[in-house]
């Protein structure tokens, strides 16, 4: 950005800090994490969809129906829960449009914060996506992975050989090594490796990726409406037991409020095809649109998906699935045996094309950071040879790898979830503080509907935070302690 814009006291604290940093990171109020010439141009407007949706669906559609209906109990409320979360999704959509285009530089979120609001909380950001945001995401769509492999190779089993059992505020783990959890590190491993090996191989095999998934979940769907509806399950779901006894009361909103840890996990991510924005083509029209179109596709699939198992299995089949394998257990209903291997098969390519997605978008993060003096400084370098931020991608696999060992599912999603809806709050902040402090800055998208809509998204995630504050203490508040660590790491990085 032109200097004059950032002229306001954020521009000011800025320019002080960076007296007393590293030389490398003086130029971060102008978006110097991504000026350095070397990323190769290489993602295409299909690419930067396929990398939404690609980030969106892994294997948590086809897993957390059961524990949302186990706590909602009703299959309204079910369709209910994933109704609000696509509301809020693409509100989200929405306004980060605006930030995205304001800022196409790589780093996505952590670069809209550090200019919005202030440096440390960008970093903040990036020290709770690299603890548990993404890095637990990556854990935990490679533990669904092996899960599911289980179904195709029953000696992968989720029983601990060498390990410890470890107390947390959510209760008890077994930290250490199963054979599922090799696995998982295994497939961290390999994705790692590929994306170290070029973005152009990373996207090519995330678009193919995604391709097959979505292909899949259609199908799952139309099989739900077709050959796979059950009739006498279709009157028990949809008719009496539709709603709960007691009707719709506004006692319920804390009750959604807190099962919608499950449905915004399986949403999430849709914002990191902004970490990339210094490999698309054209950032600043492609990263708005993919954002929407990606949005709106993958939150009217899982809708419909949700619909097509409550056409398939009654409630209790649903909350109650074998270790809540909820997409396996419908195909084993309209094929038996051989729908229960399908659907294990046709979950491990969602999980593996996840996984490829998120593992490509964080490590533009840890880069950016490093840019400006807040990570490991070797994680500023990009490959010789093929151009990609390697020490990060190492990095971040890594500590994921590490997360694997906990063998958790729902607490990782849990954990990342609040973080990720504290961030989701604040980043709406900076785009009300950036047309407040910067009206006269360069916006070449607006925020539809703003300053309505974005007021609507921000105050919808907000009461998500606090109602999970107090109806999962043992998550939210270990969450928080996260993010608050990376406060004395800041200062002592500054």
């Amino acid at each position: 950005l032109p200097r004059h814009i950032g002229s306001g006291p954020l521009h000011r604290s800025t320019r002080a800090d960076a007296r007393s940093s590293p030389p490398y990171a003086a130029p971060s109020i102008a978006g110097g994490a991504s000026t350095r010439p070397g990323f190769v141009k290489a993602l295409t407007p299909l690419d930067a969809t396929a990398l939404v949706a690609g980030s969106m669906i892994g294997s948590a559609i086809f897993i957390t129906p059961a524990d949302i209906m186990r706590q909602v109990g009703s299959p309204g409320l079910l369709l209910l829960v994933w109704a609000i979360t696509a509301v809020v999704i693409v509100l989200g959509a929405l306004s980060y449009g605006e930030l995205s285009a304001m800022f196409p530089k790589t780093g996505g979120l952590y670069i809209y914060l550090r200019e919005g609001i202030s440096p440390m909380f960008g970093f903040l950001y990036g020290w709770a996506l690299f603890a548990v945001i993404q890095t637990g995401a990556i854990a935990a769509v490679g533990a669904a992975f092996s899960r599911f492999a289980a179904v195709l190779v029953p000696a992968l089993t989720p029983d601990v050989f060498l390990g410890a059992t470890v107390q947390l505020p959510s209760g008890p783990i077994e930290v250490g090594l199963s054979w599922q959890r090799v696995l998982a590190i295994a497939s961290i491993v390999l994705l790692t490796w590929i994306n170290v090996r070029g973005v152009r191989t990373a996207a090519l095999l995330q678009t193919a990726l995604t391709v097959i998934k979505v292909t899949l979940l259609a199908a799952l769907i139309a099989l739900g409406f077709s050959i796979g509806r059950n009739a006498s399950v279709v009157a028990a779901n949809f008719g009496a037991g539709f709603w709960p006894t007691t009707g719709l009361t506004w006692s319920l909103l804390p009750l959604l409020g807190a099962a919608m840890v499950g449905s915004i996990a399986a949403s999430d991510l849709w914002y990191q095809i902004g970490f990339s924005a210094g490999e698309i083509k054209n950032p600043v029209r492609d990263i708005p649109r993919a954002m929407l179109f990606g949005t709106l596709i993958v939150t009217m699939l899982y809708l419909l998906a949700n619909v097509a198992y409550l056409s398939i299995l009654p409630a209790s089949a649903i909350a109650h699935a074998p270790q809540d394998r909820v997409g396996t257990a419908a195909l084993e209903a309209v094929f038996g045996a051989p729908g229960l291997y399908l659907m294990a098969g046709a979950i491990m390519i969602s999980c593996f094309g996840c996984d490829n997605a998120i593992i490509l978008s964080g490590a533009r993060v840890y880069y950016a950071m490093a840019r400006d003096g807040l990570f490991l400084r070797a994680a500023a370098n990009l490959h010789p040879k093929y151009k990609t931020p390697s020490v990060a991608l190492i990095a971040q696999g890594v500590w994921a790898s590490i997360l694997c060992l906990s063998g958790t599912y729902s607490q990782l999603l849990d954990y990342m979830v609040f973080a990720s809806l504290l961030f989701y709050v604040l980043t709406v902040c900076a785009l009300f503080a950036l047309r407040i402090r910067r009206p006269a800055a360069v916006r070449p998208v607006r925020a539809i509907g703003y300053p309505v809509l974005p007021a609507i998204y921000l105050v919808s995630t907000t009461l998500i935070c606090v109602n999970l504050l107090v109806r999962k203490p043992e998550y939210t508040w270990p969450g928080l302690a996260i993010i608050a660590l990376g406060i004395p790491l800041y200062l002592w990085q500054r």
